[in-house]
């Protein structure tokens, strides 16, 4: 089974390309759906996170409220270290059992999109990355239209990525999203096909 990873800085348009493993049959891991699951009350780690960052604790609600704790962590590198090192080995069990299933299962290839992939040392477990990337005026387009996006979160995001170029360098396989999607749909097919070519030859 082949483990593939999916990256890209921020609006780079990963999550599309991840529809569109999907759409050809591949399972898929999002790692920020992980990270959600661990804020649910049910979670092992939530009360962990409660504890570490009481001012993000809301008491009437009983959650975790995550834009406070965004702007907790934002801010300050050590505090965002403590989170990882919480959130981290959560996420890496539940990538651990996605894995196990789906081996049962004899899919040939499974995808686990990771947007801090290079920055966590997660290509070190996986057989390929795939990084997703655009012109950088239409990721700048894309991001400003998000909720709550100003200039300076942008460069706070952008900050705490590796840069595009580094990605593009590091990567086995890349996916460009600023030509339409029928040209990255082309794109993914591509990679598909040459990993089936590479193992079964």
């Amino acid at each position: 089974m082949i483990k593939l990873g999916l990256t890209g800085s921020i609006a780079m348009g990963k999550s599309t390309v991840a529809a569109m493993f999907a759409a050809n049959g591949v399972p898929v891991h999002d790692s920020d759906k992980a990270v959600h699951k661990a804020f649910l009350p049910v979670s092992p780690v939530f009360s962990e996170i409660a504890r570490t960052f009481p001012k993000s604790w809301d008491r009437k609600s009983q959650t975790i409220d995550r834009q406070k704790l965004g702007q907790i962590v934002f801010s300050d590198a050590e505090k965002r270290t403590q989170l990882e090192n919480i959130l981290h080995p959560f996420v890496w069990e539940e990538q651990a059992a996605f894995t196990a299933l789906h081996q049962k299962m004899g899919a040939p290839v499974i995808l686990f999109d990771i947007p801090l992939l290079y920055e966590t040392g997660a290509d070190k477990r996986l057989d390929y990355v795939v990084v997703v990337t655009a012109p950088e005026f239409i990721q700048k387009q894309r991001a400003m239209k998000r909720p709550g996006m100003t200039h300076d979160k942008l460069a706070g995001i952008l900050n705490s990525q590796m840069p595009d170029s580094e990605k593009c360098a590091l990567a086995d396989f890349i996916v460009h999203t600023g030509a339409g999607k029928a040209f990255s749909m082309r794109e993914v097919k591509s990679i598909l096909a040459t990993l089936k070519d590479r193992h079964h030859a």
